[in-house]
Order: structure tokens, then C-alpha cells, then sequence
């Protein structure tokens, strides 16, 4: 009878965990910042909790120098030097420039106040004439060449379409770069003046993203070439898929990797979220791979040129959850002191950034000390795992983390990594800001074109440039692009923002 009541409290007491920590899903901060009861942040009293295992608090004290408190004095921020300026002068009337005493007054100085000004999107047709001119004097005459001569249309990136680069770019950025759906952006137009249907849209993505293709193939070659690839996916609903019910789950991957100075970011549709997709994407290259807890990544573990690599983020969120999920009077305990030493590695690599710590030093202090804390977290996960409760939320947190402890410590022997996946975490969060906005993509055509449009343009922000700078240079070019070498060129990773000049619109528009 008493094993059955206190297998019953061990039960409630699970449940009431689980349901502290649905409400604080649900209704509490989504930041993982450590807090007080009252809201404000937990600063930490001592360097990192006390382990609670013999040898563990043996570690060198650090002396921390604060240096004094000095406040900025508020003001408004500057306006950028490149906007372009548009000087208004307010001069005094000319009889006013006249002293009391009759002579005439200098100019001595000036008072400069700068306002922020813009000017609306400026819709604008571009006419193409093409003079054709012909011999009078051969008219009624059989002749070899041509009787009329005109120049040749000026090769465009659709053909026989109203379309311009500027206007496709445009369209395509509001869409992938501002969620902006395609029905909204018909809206928008309609209240400027212009009447572009949403299905014209649709058709000038997917052909944008067909004579796209090559680059693609390029960006994923780069992406392999480099010595990391961030990787994660995400769901996404795909409504006319062959053989499948609208709303079965589809998936999008990113990857992110190439050199760390030029990187690029792959975007892949996939209706499913099998194994066999990651190890399409990942074929042929050598390097660390770093991604999340699902299994379906299980079998890099297996690949002998390939480093498989975890995520801390993910740890820590296991023991942010049970710090959620506690009791009140429990929350000083065991979940802090895990969280203290992965703020530990944190701040480390925080300070490694700031002394902007070459790849040699980064990895010398990771192994001097990092990897003291490391392993003296790692011994407290073994004590702690044999007095937890295995279902209980801290007992899954460290499970999770000593079933992932050979990936999670791999960062520390490769400078060119972080310790967490945030890269591609970072990468899929403007997917899904769009698809909170249209929901859904309607064929599996219309996904691997956002797939393809999604790549270019992440790729362009990642590596420094405007979005609609660079999507406007790619289409004016596309269509004289033959070569490998031509294509390659027009990647974003070997652009600047030099490259990419914005036509001025026309006086008097």
C-alpha cells in the first residue's frame, strides 16, 4: 500500500512538473535568460554553482576587474553617410541682409538639421523603341539580305513579358525577404495604379527560379567545400501533392556551410524527413556536421569523413525546461547548477570574440579551459543521473545531454565552430516568419522554387547585401550568364556591395 501511494505522489508530481512547464510555454517569456522570481534577470553570485561532486570545485578562481560606470549622453542617432542628400536652403530675404548701419552683412556659418525623407514605390513604364530602317530605292526589288533592318530586342529574363528585372526583384523580395504574400502585393499595385494579377506573380517566381537552377547547383558546391555545415529543418504544408492529403507534413532543410568569410545557404524541399535526404545533401563532403538531437542524423555518427557535431542550445533548453517545470522552492537546486556551467562555455566564448582570438588561440583556450569545464560537467551528469528521476524533466535534460556528450564536446576541437546550431537555427527563422503569412505552398513546383529563391536571397543577406540590390543585379545579368564561370560570378559570396548600382528613377517622375 505504501509503494502504491508513493508511486501515485511520483506520478502527480510528474504531472504537476509537466504542467508548470506547458504554462510557462504557454503564457511565460519565450527567452531562456535565467530570471529571478520578480522578472529581472539572475545575475550570478559566484562564477558558476558549486558542483556537487569531489574535485569539481577545484577549479583556478578567476579575479574579475569592474570597470567604472560611465552613462552616455542620450541623442539621436546620425543619419547614414551613403543616403543620398537633397540640400533645401531657407535664406533670409535679401533686404534683411542689410545692417542697421547700412553695410552689408556676411555670411558667417550655417545651421544643418537633417530629416529623414521617402519616397514611395514608382511605378514606371519602359519603352523600347527600336527604329527600322529600309533602302527606298531597293522597294519592288528581290535583294539577298534583308529588306528592313532593326535592332535585335534586348535579351530579358522572361521573354515576350511586361516584366522588368527591377519589377521581379521587387515582387520577389516583398515575398521572400518581408513575407509579403503575392495577394497582398496585388493590393498594394492596384493602389498605385498598376494591375499585375497574383497568378502572373506566381509564374515569374517559378521561372525565375528555373533559370536559376545552375546557380543553385553552384551554391551547393560551395556550401560542400567549406569545413562546416550547419544543418536543420523545418515542416511545411504543400497542398496538391501527388498521392498525399493536403495536410500531411512536408519538409524544408537549410544548410549553411561554405567558407566561413563567403558563406551560402542551401534550402532543400523534401516531403518527408527521412535520413536519406540529409545524406543526399551532405554527399561527397568532408567536414563537421553540426545539427540538432534527431535521429535521423544518426548515421554521420557512422561516416568515416564526417564529424558529427551537436548543439549546446538544445541542451541547455532541456534544463531551461525544467527550470520552468520546478517548484518555486526548488529553483535554486540541481537545474541551476547545470545551467551554470553551460554559461560557463558561453561566456568564454564571449570574451574568445571579444579579444578577437585568432583560430590557434581560439583553440588553445577552448583546450585549456573549456575543456576543464567540460569535464567536470560531465561528472556531475554521471552523479546526478543515478539520484534523478528518469521521467521527470530534469531527468530527461541530463539523459539527452550524456547521450549527446561525444557530439557536444567536438566544438572544442575545431575553431571554425560554434558551440550550438544556431547558424542554421538562425537561417530556417525567415521561412517560417513566411509561412505564418501564407500559410502554405499550393504544388510541390511552386515549394522547390521557394526553396531555390529562398537560398539566393539568405545567401545575398549572409554574405552583406541588399536584398533587392542584389536580386536586381542577378536577373539584368541571368540572361548573358553561358559559362560555369559566368554563373559563378553571380553568386552572392563573390559580390560587393559596389557591384550592385541601382538605376536613379528619372527627373520629373
Amino acid at each position: 500500500m505504501l509503494e502504491t501511494r508513493r508511486s501515485y505522489e511520483k506520478e502527480i508530481n510528474l504531472l504537476h512538473e509537466q504542467l508548470r512547464l506547458l504554462r510557462a510555454q504557454m503564457y511565460g517569456k519565450k527567452s531562456e535568460k535565467r530570471t529571478s522570481d520578480n522578472g529581472a534577470v539572475q545575475l550570478p553570485l559566484f562564477d558558476m554553482p558549486e558542483p556537487d561532486i569531489d574535485g569539481a570545485d577545484k577549479e583556478d578562481s578567476e579575479e574579475i576587474e569592474v570597470k567604472v560606470h560611465s552613462r552616455k549622453k542620450p541623442g539621436r542617432k546620425k543619419l547614414p553617410v551613403d543616403l543620398p542628400r537633397v540640400e533645401v536652403l531657407h535664406d533670409i530675404p535679401e533686404e534683411d541682409k542689410v545692417c542697421d548701419c547700412g553695410a552689408a552683412l556676411h555670411r558667417i556659418g550655417e545651421e544643418v538639421s537633417e530629416k529623414l525623407d521617402i519616397i514611395p514605390a514608382v511605378i514606371r513604364v519602359i519603352r523600347h523603341v527600336r527604329p527600322k530602317y529600309a533602302c527606298r530605292s531597293c522597294e519592288g526589288v528581290e535583294t539577298e539580305g534583308a529588306v528592313v533592318k532593326i535592332a535585335p530586342p534586348p535579351k530579358q529574363i522572361i521573354d515576350k513579358g511586361i516584366a522588368t528585372a527591377g519589377l521581379i526583384a521587387y515582387i520577389l523580395t516583398a515575398k521572400f525577404c518581408d513575407a509579403l504574400p503575392f495577394y497582398r502585393q496585388e493590393a498594394q499595385f492596384k493602389r498605385i495604379g498598376a494591375e499585375i494579377p497574383r497568378a502572373s506573380m506566381c509564374h515569374w517566381a517559378m521561372k525565375i527560379a528555373d533559370r536559376c537552377q545552375p546557380l543553385i547547383e553552384l551554391l551547393q558546391q560551395e556550401i560542400r567545400s567549406g569545413p562546416l555545415i550547419n544543418i536543420d529543418e523545418t515542416t511545411v504544408q504543400v497542398l496538391k501533392e501527388p498521392g498525399r492529403s493536403p495536410t500531411t507534413k512536408s519538409y524544408m532543410w537549410v544548410c549553411r556551410g561554405g567558407a566561413p568569410v563567403r558563406p551560402g545557404l542551401l534550402y532543400h524541399y523534401a516531403p518527408n524527413r527521412s535520413s536519406d535526404v540529409a545524406r543526399d545533401l551532405l554527399r561527397g563532403y568532408r567536414g563537421v556536421v553540426q545539427s540538432d538531437g534527431y535521429k535521423g542524423y544518426d548515421f554521420l555518427d557512422t561516416e568515416s569523413k564526417i564529424v558529427h557535431a551537436a548543439c549546446w542550445a538544445h541542451a541547455r533548453r532541456k534544463f531551461t525546461d525544467a527550470q520552468k517545470g520546478a517548484q518555486k522552492q526548488k529553483k535554486a537546486g540541481s537545474v541551476d547548477v547545470a545551467l551554470g556551467f553551460i554559461s560557463k562555455i558561453y561566456r568564454l566564448e564571449r570574451e574568445a570574440a571579444k579579444q578577437n582570438l585568432s583560430s590557434s588561440e581560439l583553440l588553445a583556450m577552448r583546450q585549456e579551459k573549456t575543456k576543464k569545464v567540460l569535464d567536470n560537467f560531465y561528472k556531475w551528469l554521471g552523479k546526478k543521473a543515478i539520484h534523478v528521476t528518469p521521467k521527470s524533466l530534469l531527468g530527461k535534460a541530463v539523459k539527452y545531454t550524456l547521450g549527446q556528450w561525444e557530439r557536444l564536446k567536438v566544438f572544442i576541437d575545431h575553431p571554425q565552430m560554434t558551440p550550438d546550431n544556431n547558424l542554421a537555427e538562425n537561417a530556417i527563422r525567415p521561412f517560417v516568419v513566411g509561412r505564418k503569412n501564407w500559410l502554405f505552398a499550393g504544388t510541390v513546383e511552386g515549394a522547390m522554387a521557394s526553396a531555390g529563391l529562398y537560398s539566393l536571397i539568405e545567401t545575398a543577406k549572409a554574405n552583406g547585401l541588399e536584398p533587392y540590390a542584389y536580386l536586381r543585379f542577378l536577373l539584368e545579368k541571368l540572361p548573358f550568364a553561358k559559362t560555369t564561370a559566368d554563373y559563378k560570378n553571380l553568386l552572392p559570396m563573390y559580390l560587393s556591395g559596389k557591384d550592385l548600382v541601382i538605376p536613379d528613377v528619372p527627373s520629373g517622375v
